[in-house]
């Protein structure tokens, strides 16, 4: 019997335009429900009566149909997909697996995933729903049908290197302009894996200053607000001084330039020119560190010590 489980539909972020897209708030609808449940499981919204869209989820799901409303049904079927309150939802679970069958965790509809982990296990797809598809996937990759996830807090100022998915050039950049990134490697806490590397999340400009006469370096002010956890729930962060500190033990590239610290160009009048100051130009796959904002409860995954 399918159990609840996951909070909201941040997998509209990781599986709404391809778990890629930070997180869009779903309608209180039956209709906004199930095309949430529909993206997430196959990739893109369903067509047909509501009521046949309904069934087919349920029996992709657990194989069976329900004689209860369709409102009921559905709210049932969301719950299972993305409610973490009570125990972890389908999505968390999903990315629990496929972290430990192929250590990395995807941007593909859930039927995509199953078939992939499959395939990489055995050779091709198996059949059956995919509840019991992914039970096969649980024994075999953590000896029990049960996939072992535990809840854990996560402290605050707990870093996590990320690397840029979008450019940051203060040329082409404005106020409010989204800026996408991911985890560049693996979190792990106390042999709990926090953030899987892939994990996606987004910030926003504040501030943009280009470079100008008198050498006035061009300035890019930048809020790194969100990082996607393992169990899918959208992480508070910041570019706080943990990370700013990190970044310059590091000698990273983006420890002299985001949030307000400015990267150095050439100052001054030399030659009787006027000289511009220097602009900032952080390439796709920059790295650099940002923190979380608060202590969070989430579900983790227990990682091995080598």
């Amino acid at each position: 019997m399918i159990r609840k489980l996951f909070t909201v539909l941040l997998s509209a972020m990781f599986l709404l335009s391809s778990m890629g897209m930070a997180f869009a708030e779903v309608p209180n609808t039956a209709e906004g429900k199930l095309a949430a449940i529909e993206i997430t499981l196959y990739g893109q919204e369903q067509t047909g009566p509501l009521a046949e869209r309904i069934k087919r989820v349920e029996e992709e799901y657990e194989g069976a149909d329900s004689s209860s409303s369709m409102m009921n049904r559905i709210n049932y079927l969301y719950n299972y997909t993305y409610d973490n309150s009570a125990t972890p939802s389908l999505v968390t679970q999903m990315n629990a697996l496929e972290w430990a069958i192929s250590h990395q965790i995807s941007a593909e509809a859930m039927v995509k995933r199953v078939a992939m982990m499959e395939g990489i296990i055995q050779g091709k797809p198996s059949e059956g729903t995919l509840h019991s598809r992914i039970e096969a996937l649980a024994q075999f990759a953590f000896g029990t049908a049960e996939i072992p996830l535990t809840q854990v807090e996560v402290p605050m100022n707990t870093l996590a290197r990320i690397s840029l998915l979008s450019p940051i050039n203060a040329k082409n950049l404005k106020v409010g302009d989204v800026i996408k990134y991911q985890a560049s490697e693996d979190v792990i806490e106390d042999n709990m894996l926090i953030f899987a590397k892939g994990a996606y999340g987004e910030g926003v400009i504040t501030k943009v200053e280009q470079a100008g006469n008198f050498g006035r370096d061009a300035k890019v002010d930048a809020e790194f607000k969100t990082l996607t956890a393992v169990d899918a729930t959208v992480m508070d962060m910041n570019l706080g001084q943990e990370a700013q500190e990190q970044m310059k033990n590091m000698a990273m590239a983006a420890g002299a330039s985001i949030a307000g610290m400015v990267l150095l160009g050439p100052i001054g009048i030399i030659g009787g020119a006027f000289v511009h100051g220097k602009n900032i130009d952080l390439p796709e796959g920059t790295e650099f560190y940002i923190q979380t904002s608060r202590d969070t409860v989430i579900y983790g995954i227990p990682v091995t010590a080598e």
